[in-house]
């Protein structure tokens, strides 16, 4: 939501935010003095998400989520102007622009940053195309990187809770190695999307410290050993050599310049400050003022990321990360997740929901989901008599398994859409405290929850959390909260504000206990998050692999 302004804020700086989410990217124009926000716009990405098909018509197998890289040069092209239209702000008021992405988003691209998919004998290729976050289809190979690891004794291994995603840069990239050797060797630079966007704006090519720490296992100034390489395939010896390394930025940090070109797209000055880029996670703690250890960040949206800085540096089984100034510099920043959340309740109201309560909704003035809420909302806590496991997409933390699938125990004919809508809901939220649980048993303590995204609108599911968790919930104060972080980011390259903290205290915003966890509702949700665990361990931890013999059957069927 754009905040009111003034006519002063025509004399003022002001910096842009471009947040590029899973569906769209969002721009934001933010006053530098307050953090106001004077003018927002999204722009949907044309080619969505690729999971069945290239523009072309080339199928694709199952696990598969691609990406066209020219929808995110259009969300410059019209949701920056856009933005800045809406704002009253003159395009010289603006000294710098900042930018955030989804991650682990990669893309294959030659010297000069032209992707592979745009050459004209590659566009049929699969592998040529940018890696969705969510493309799950190098588990086999995620899973032999952690393997490997654990077998030589990696150190870098429980950095990242011992094991390694199919999310994450060398998986994807393995994978394209084994599955299309020649799409591999045309690969001059194996490039997070998120610097590849900042390449474009300024003309530079420079990683951030952010994406490579988290999903590409850089740490302590090193990337995996070219022995480990060798050992995980020969032909994957030298990808940090010859693909992947390159000079690292600092969050905050000045990449470069806008070019003339990157200014025709977005309207603005040549020559403003571009900020180095982030993940669209850990962009926002410091737009929710979370700077300080202990309170988590919860990022909502198709999936969710559970972002913490801390002074403690422990191994915590099942994360994503653990990053030496990751978020905050001076602190370790942690970063979990869960791979479905949003996108789990957007399956059910496309797949489960009648004619008969489209119809009531209609009547109602109400959209889907905002039906299934209100009756939802009218039970008490276990009425439905279900249990659901929120792997739909998999299990991204404490798990990691994306061959995991999705459950629903305590199904009867008397079931209605609710139910299951309700036990979704809950089932989110079970996730997330097996989350804290991992944090607080490795000595590592979450004091406080504040929740920022798109599904903070809906106050059964924010106070269904505080229940669950038992612990006070705030909300961020922006709806735009990773396009105000990344805009943040560039008033420190900018060298507005001396760092990020500084920055987060003046322009961040947020409201601290907005929800209360309610002892009656808390201790009946203890009752089913023990059924939840039970059939997590049972499901997830090898006991019953029928998820994964499942999965195999499909692979068959579908090849």
């Amino acid at each position: 939501m754009t905040r009111p302004h003034d006519d002063r804020a025509n004399l003022e700086p002001c910096v842009v935010g471009v947040d590029f989410g899973t569906l769209s990217g969002r721009a934001v124009v933010v006053r530098v003095r307050d953090g106001a926000e004077l003018g927002t716009a999204e722009h949907p990405y044309a080619h969505a998400v690729l999971d069945r098909e290239l523009p072309d018509g080339t199928r694709l197998p199952p696990d598969w989520a691609l990406q066209v890289p020219s929808d995110y040069i259009d969300v410059l092209r019209h949701a920056v102007p856009e933005a800045l239209g809406r704002s009253g702000v003159r395009p010289e008021q603006v000294i710098a622009i900042g930018t955030d992405f989804t991650a682990c988003t990669v893309l294959p691209v030659l010297d000069d940053g032209t992707p592979l998919c745009e050459l004209p004998d590659l566009t049929d290729r699969p592998h040529a195309y940018v890696k969705l976050w969510r493309h799950h289809a190098a588990q086999a190979q995620a899973e032999r990187i952690t393997a490997l690891a654990e077998e030589r004794k990696e150190g870098w291994l429980r950095r990242y809770g011992g094991r390694i995603s199919s999310e994450w840069e060398f998986a994807k990239a393995l994978q394209v190695l084994e599955e299309d050797p020649e799409v591999y060797g045309r690969t001059e630079r194996w490039v997070e999307v998120a610097d590849w966007i900042v390449w474009q704006l300024c003309g530079t090519y420079v990683r951030n410290a952010c994406t490579a720490g988290y999903k590409g296992q850089f740490q302590d100034g090193a990337y995996p050993s070219r022995d480990y390489l060798t050992a995980l395939n020969p032909g994957f010896a030298d990808f940090v050599t010859d693909k992947l390394d390159h000079p690292i930025a600092q969050l905050g940090d000045r990449a470069g310049a806008l070019t003339a070109e990157a200014a025709a797209w977005t309207g603005l000055p040549e020559g403003i400050t571009v900020c180095v880029g982030n993940i669209d996670a850990h962009v926002t703690a410091p737009a929710a003022g979370a700077v300080e250890p202990g309170r988590m960040v919860v990022i909502t949206g198709t999936s969710t990321c559970h972002i913490m800085s801390s002074d403690r540096n422990e191994t915590v089984p099942g994360m994503c990360g653990i990053v030496d100034g990751g978020i905050v510099s001076g602190l370790w920043g942690y970063e979990a997740g869960q791979s479905g959340v949003g996108d789990i309740f957007g399956w059910f109201v496309r797949t489960g929901f009648p004619s008969s309560y489209a119809e009531q909704a209609q009547a109602l003035g109400r959209d889907p989901h905002e039906h299934l809420t209100a009756l939802a909302g009218e039970q008490r806590v276990g009425e439905h008599g279900l249990i659901a496991l929120d792997w739909h997409s998999g299990n991204r933390s404490v798990l990691v398994d994306h061959d995991l699938s999705g459950l629903v125990v305590g199904l009867t004919l008397a079931t209605r859409p609710e139910d299951v809508y309700r036990a979704l809901l809950e089932a989110t939220a079970f996730g997330t405290r097996t989350i804290i649980e991992a944090f607080e048993t490795a000595g590592v303590p979450v004091k406080e929850l504040i929740v920022a995204g798109g599904l903070t609108k809906n106050a059964l599911l924010m106070q269904i959390y505080a229940d669950v968790t038992r612990r006070p919930l705030g909300v961020i104060g922006s709806a735009q909260g990773p396009a105000l972080g990344a805009a943040m980011h560039a008033a420190v390259a900018a060298g507005a504000y001396p760092d990020i903290r500084a920055a987060a205290q003046t322009m961040g915003s947020g409201h601290r206990g907005a929800y209360q966890p309610d002892p009656e509702r808390a201790a009946a949700y203890d009752r089913l998050y023990a059924e939840y665990r039970l059939l997590h361990d049972y499901f997830g931890r090898g006991a019953n692999e029928v998820m994964h013999r499942l999965r195999h059957i499909r692979a068959e069927a579908s090849a």
